[in-house]
């Protein structure tokens, strides 16, 4: 069900459409400057600090995923789909498993699924930390993003147990998980769900009805629903619009149809209405983690993959040690087995939105084509014509709360 958040609206000024009698500037936002949190430009036309035009500029560090995709085996893509929204990897890799799962008609148990969710909603919640920080340091408060920042690291610490990476975590396999979760990670995930409910209420109480931060948010970059729909947006910038779309919702995958939760809502899809649906997902994302240990609790079996021979790699210790189990590994890396010729589609609620993989498979060890619907490209494409009439710190902040991933943005 969906669930409208509680907001505080201030007086504060419509921007119309500007139309100045004296010559513009044009000023470089970007690619470089610090206030655009990625390597992309904005080539502006500003009267004073009133933004009258601006042109979007992207590719930077555009590094050709799907023309590399097309050469490699299955299980050689997974690193690249790390470096798509880098703040959220497992998202990713969840992701693309799930689509060649879908390619091979695999069936997962329930409890590899429960602990995929788990997973995913920890790193939902890592990089609505990170966007939500970096809006507070955007409007001038540094202590608040410092503060969270030590229950991403807690974050990260959970992905070391479980895959022994952080950042670009290259985390499960084919059919489920390369090893069950250790003691020491379910520990940490429960005592996550201790620590960080009273950080993230904390963190609400210096900004939620913060004045300052209010009229710097309230009233900036407000799109309306059909705006945001013509632009194709998805995720919690769709959804601050007053849109209840998530793809959990909408195509559930990984037993989410299992999980109660409420889908947050805005009315206006300002940047204070993008602030507050990222937060009150946070809030849902530790529900459904709740859900998912009370779920697997309940499971007898300790699976941790699906029965799949031919595309799940054998445990390392047997490749070490056994010749077949090394041929078998050779051969999945490789992609020596042979998979069906087929088209599908899925797509996963990524942290900024539909995260979609369009593969096509006409037979061979790679894809023919494989398209990454990346949620950051789609959303960056209303930024300049939103940004008409914004004050150049109006459109600092606006492009804060869109999170555009430049790893995401370009591929």
């Amino acid at each position: 069900m969906s669930k409208h958040i509680t907001r505080i609206t201030p007086n504060q000024p419509v921007y119309e459409d500007y139309d100045p009698q004296e010559d513009l500037i044009t000023l470089n936002l970007g690619p470089t400057h610090p206030a655009t949190h990625g390597v992309f430009q904005n080539v502006l036309q500003v009267d004073g600090e009133r933004i009258v035009s601006g042109v979007s500029t992207i590719g930077y560090i555009h590094r050709a995923f799907e023309k590399i995709a097309e050469h490699r085996p299955f299980y050689q893509i997974t690193p690249l789909t790390d470096r798509l929204n880098y703040c959220s990897s497992p998202i990713n890799n969840m992701g693309w498993h799930m689509t060649v799962e879908k390619l091979l008609d695999i069936e997962i148990p329930k409890r590899v699924q429960y602990m995929r969710v788990i997973v995913m909603e920890l790193a939902r919640i890592a990089d609505h930390i990170i966007c939500n920080g970096i809006l507070g340091v955007d409007t001038g408060a540094f202590s608040g993003f410092l503060y969270v920042l030590q229950e991403r690291e807690f974050i990260y610490e959970i992905y070391e147990e479980i895959c022994g990476a952080r950042l670009t975590t290259n985390i499960g396999r084919i059919g489920g998980f390369e090893r069950d979760f250790n003691d020491v990670a379910w520990e940490k995930i429960r005592e996550f769900l201790k620590r960080f409910p009273p950080v993230l209420k904390e963190f609400e109480e210096l900004f939620v009805r913060n004045r300052i931060f209010i009229e710097r948010t309230s009233g900036v970059a407000s799109v309306t629903a059909e705006e945001a729909l013509s632009y194709s947006w998805t995720g919690p910038i769709l959804r601050a619009c007053g849109i209840d779309y998530d793809v959990r919702v909408q195509e559930p995958y990984s037993g989410y149809e299992d999980f109660d939760f409420d889908i947050p809502v805005g009315t206006t899809g300002d940047v204070y209405d993008r602030f507050m649906v990222r937060n009150e997902e946070m809030w849902q994302s530790l529900r459904i983690i709740e859900q998912a240990l009370e779920k697997i609790d309940k499971i007898p079996t300790q699976e941790f993959y699906a029965d799949v021979p031919d595309f799940y790699l054998p445990p390392k210790e047997q490749v070490y040690t056994n010749m077949e189990a090394l041929i078998y590994h050779f051969k999945i890396v490789m992609g020596e087995w042979d998979a069906p010729k087929k088209e599908v589609y899925h797509a996963v609620e990524g942290a900024n939105g539909e995260l979609g993989f369009y593969l096509i498979h006409e037979g061979g060890r790679s894809p023919y084509r494989l398209h990454f619907r990346r949620p950051s490209f789609i959303n960056y494409q209303m930024y300049a014509p939103m940004s008409r009439g914004m004050m150049i710190s109006d459109a600092i902040i606006n492009m804060s709360s869109l999170n555009v991933i430049a790893g995401e943005l370009d591929a």
